[in-house]
């Protein structure tokens, strides 16, 4: 798709490069404007389950983010105002009017127009005189009672009442309703909120439990601490202790949330409604707009503006998710409605406005005038954040979280995709499934398992147990690294009694590009099971750069070194697949799993095999052809013993800011695959809740923070990259790689 004028080529530097995007939106959505104002729709003929005049009301509602804010800091011309803002504050008026053409109707139960009350109510808020002040008596009478009909209705107890607090905050503090009337109503919304809140200053999407556990960008940018940093703003006077509350919260909470943001500003997708896209950084706008001064790291205005502006200019090179006529489509980097919700009209993704609300402080404040700054240093690489059970690994060479625990209970598009995966990546995104075929399930950074010899595959969805735990890394016998894991357990069908226990491991000093997933499945049955089982990781874009071109493939690592010497371009564009590991290379990186196996494990009927899996086109957020490195199990899962297997999960981005070297024929790349992690565990002991005690070794005496470690496959016992001595016998080899016959284990 065409790049959009003002947005596409937009350096996001200055509070003019900041408003010249939100212009360049709005200036878009100005031919599907109604005649009146009160309405815009899109030319597209997609649905939702609400009716299409709140569908409508949507359009209209979702670029007031930024009109609100652009006139809270009137740092508009005249010429813009009567361009983009004038037609607004009219379809205010006419929207309101049950006489008009273009009235949106009343509000019913549990109705969109809830939702989109609350953005007319941030409008009014931050710009009352243009939004309210400036109407006729006979539309404020109108504007007033259609808000008022939000109460008395039945609501979702998730970040929906914030809709309903916002509303009537506006009725109090602009329309003039009396106070009384309604704070107690207020009050009821707000403490039942309270019940969401999960500790650290996270909340969750709704009441964490066995009916749902959700805690992912709802809580912060899209919802939760959004509004409540616009309470904290706006109704300071009125409720003054729970608005401190408010900004204690958000201060905690973003000690913890700037790590999702890449140092690209790329955020790592999780959950659902990412179709909002730059929502993502609503929180550190609103942050901005709230005036919230925020505690190490975070206490300089040049590092928040960074988080915002970064995230701004990641977004600019996504040309693709904007339509012809520069509207925005439902989708991620591109359209695709295999991973769009039942409520995403084709004017949804506009709830990315809602990071435009920085425009609401004027050029000179601090927050424009400071120097942007980087992501603050920390030696933290792996930090776990308990509340939303998420482990965030940031190493030199790829940003991603491990997390379990989390599920969405409602009929939920791809929610198993959205909440379930054991790993999600800023760089390689996640994948949604198009059917229930295995390469349409799409299986990145999940466990897909099947006793009906692959006609249907179930993957993790609502897991139980799941909790923090730990992992040692040893070395000579001691233990040389702490590190953090999650574990759980799965019930995949409820008539088989199987249970699946996983662990997850996240990088360590000695290992830092790779974690890794260990699986027991158990059988509590009377019958053996033959399980089928395929584990995936990243996906990755899967064709070459120039002409998207299918990647070479290759089955042995000296041809694949040789060949992929020879490319012209300075990465590698191929795939590997040995008998028990699968590494994809293009212009994205590099992914890739390697088969675990413990020397006492010797599984009968075990049969393991790795293959470059090809999921159908567009299940991936980020990329619209990618392949999976996947390695499929197949084995009895008999009531004497449990069925045990892991992988080691590789991951390199590649991008500009990263360590790895990709010239010479990504020598460097194959140091760094050929040195996987080696596992062993120790049993003993009676821990009550530790599964499985796993435990890292490393071989012979090698130092664990030695800067280049040896590579060393202990299954086929091969030193694969040149001019390294094996640790075992101490004999030098050179390229290709050579068998060291007098290696023992």
């Amino acid at each position: 798709m065409p790049p959009l004028s003002g947005f596409s080529n937009n350096l996001f530097k200055t509070h003019a490069d900041f408003k010249a995007a939100s212009v360049a939106l709005l200036r878009a959505l100005k031919l599907y404007q109604s005649p009146h104002g009160a309405r815009i729709k899109l030319p597209l003929a997609t649905g939702t389950h609400f009716d299409d005049v709140a569908a409508q009301l949507e359009g209209y509602a979702r670029p007031l983010w930024a009109i609100g804010a652009l006139m809270h800091s009137d740092m508009v011309t005249t010429d813009e105002f009567k361009e983009l803002i004038e037609p607004y504050a009219r379809g205010l008026a006419n929207g309101t009017d049950p006489d008009h053409a273009e009235y949106w109707g009343p509000v019913v139960l549990r109705d969109q127009r809830m939702v989109e009350m609350e953005i007319i109510s941030f409008a009014l808020l931050a710009a009352p005189d243009t939004m309210f002040n400036s109407q006729t008596e006979e539309a404020k009478k109108n504007i007033t009672a259609w808000l008022r009909t939000i109460n008395g209705k039945d609501f979702p107890v998730t970040n929906w009442l914030w809709f309903r607090v916002m509303t009537n905050l506006a009725l109090i503090q602009v329309c003039g309703v009396p106070k009384g009337e309604l704070l107690d109503a207020m009050k009821v919304d707000l403490d039942l909120m309270e019940a969401f809140y999960l500790g650290e200053g996270w909340s969750a999407d709704g009441i964490w439990g066995d009916e749902g556990r959700q805690a992912d960008y709802y809580s912060g940018s899209f919802a939760i601490h959004f509004s409540q940093l616009i309470y904290a703003k706006m109704a300071q006077s009125l409720d003054p202790e729970r608005c401190g509350r408010f900004r204690s919260r958000a201060k905690e909470f973003a000690g913890a949330f700037w790590r999702y943001f890449d140092t690209n500003g790329a955020a790592i997708p999780f959950g659902r409604s990412l179709t909002y896209r730059f929502a993502f950084a609503g929180f550190w706008s609103v942050v901005a707009f709230a005036e919230i001064e925020l505690p190490q790291p975070l206490n300089d205005w040049g590092v928040i503006k960074g988080l915002l502006l970064r995230h701004f200019r990641w977004w600019s090179s996504k040309h693709d998710m904007f339509n012809v006529d520069g509207a925005l489509t439902i989708g991620f980097t591109y359209p695709n409605m295999y991973m769009s919700e039942d409520y995403n009209s084709p004017q949804s993704p506009y709830w990315g406005m809602k990071s435009f609300l920085a425009l609401g402080l004027p050029e000179t404040h601090p927050f424009w005038t400071a120097e942007e700054k980087p992501l603050p240093s920390t030696l933290d690489t792996v930090v776990p954040v308990k509340p939303p059970m998420q482990i965030l690994c940031s190493s030199p060479n790829h940003h991603f979280l491990l997390s379990t625990g989390q599920f969405c209970p409602w009929p939920l598009k791809a929610s198993e995709a959205k909440y379930g995966k054991f790993a999600y990546s800023s760089h390689f995104s996640f994948s949604v499934p198009t059917g229930p075929l295995i390469q349409q399930i799409a299986p990145d950074s999940t466990l897909a398992l099947s006793k009906d010899g692959g006609e249907t595959w179930r993957v993790p969805w609502k897991v139980t147990d799941h909790r923090f735990s730990t992992a040692q890394l040893m070395h000579n016998g001691q233990v040389a690294e702490t590190i953090p894991s999650l574990t759980s357990t799965w019930k995949p069908w409820a008539d088989a009694s199987i249970q699946v226990h996983t662990h997850l491991i996240a990088p360590c000093k000695r290992w830092p590009d790779w974690y890794v997933r260990w699986h027991k499945i158990s059988n509590t049955g009377p019958t053996t099971m033959k399980i089928q089982a395929v584990q995936g990781g990243f996906a990755i874009q899967g064709r070459r750069e120039k002409l998207g071109e299918v990647l070479p493939s290759f089955t042995d690592i000296a041809d694949f070194i040789t060949a992929t010497t020879d490319q012209p371009t300075s990465f590698i564009e191929a795939t590997l697949q040995t008998t028990n590991s699968v590494l994809i290379c293009s212009n994205a990186g590099a992914s890739g799993l390697c088969t675990l196996d413990l020397h006492s494990d010797g599984h009968p009927g075990k049969q393991t095999t790795p293959e470059v899996l090809k999921p159908d086109a567009n299940t991936n957020l980020m990329w619209q052809r990618t392949l999976i490195p996947s390695i499929g199990i197949g084995a009895n899962a008999a009531t004497s013993r449990a069925l045990e297997f892991g992988v080691a999960v590789f991951a390199l981005a590649r991008t500009g800011d990263r360590v790895v070297k990709w010239e010479d024929g990504g020598l460097d790349m194959m140091g760094l695959w050929s040195d996987a992690p080696v596992i062993s565990t120790e049993k003993g002991g009676n821990r009550e809740k530790e599964w499985w005690p796993l435990r890292f070794f490393l071989l012979s005496s090698q130092t664990p923070n030695s800067p280049r470690y040896l590579p060393y496959n202990q299954q086929q016992k091969m030193c694969t990259t040149a001019t390294y001595t094996c640790i075992q016998c101490s004999k030098s080899f050179t390229r290709p790689p050579t068998l060291c016959t007098d290696a023992q284990v």
